[in-house]
């Protein structure tokens, strides 16, 4: 299978969900889509307690995915958003790597 997304960036992979599930998640509406978020991350514990790898990258994308349809749905872009609080290390300490 060939990838048509470039998803190398924060941003192309919040553009790519855009693309693909826009309409839909806005249909669906903010908290329905929350809630499949949260779902999302209890399959991920559920995958990390596995051990899998591969369940664990699978559901990591995931939640990844729905956290960038969230932003898309609200405006946000998760790249400035990830740039602005954590670009300088702990948002707390300030420190790479954190010493608090």
């Amino acid at each position: 299978m060939t990838a048509i997304y470039d998803m190398k960036t924060t941003r192309n992979l919040q553009e790519a969900m855009r693309m693909i599930y826009f309409d839909k998640d806005k249909g669906r509406g903010i908290w329905a889509t929350y809630l499949h978020l949260l779902e999302e991350s209890i399959e991920l514990g559920r995958a990390i307690s596995s051990g899998s790898k591969s369940e664990i990258a699978s559901e990591a994308a995931d939640v990844a995915a729905w956290l960038a349809s969230i932003c898309n749905l609200l405006d946000i872009d998760l790249e400035d958003a990830l740039r602005s609080k954590y670009g300088c290390g702990c948002p707390k300490c300030r420190s790479t790597p954190c010493r608090c």
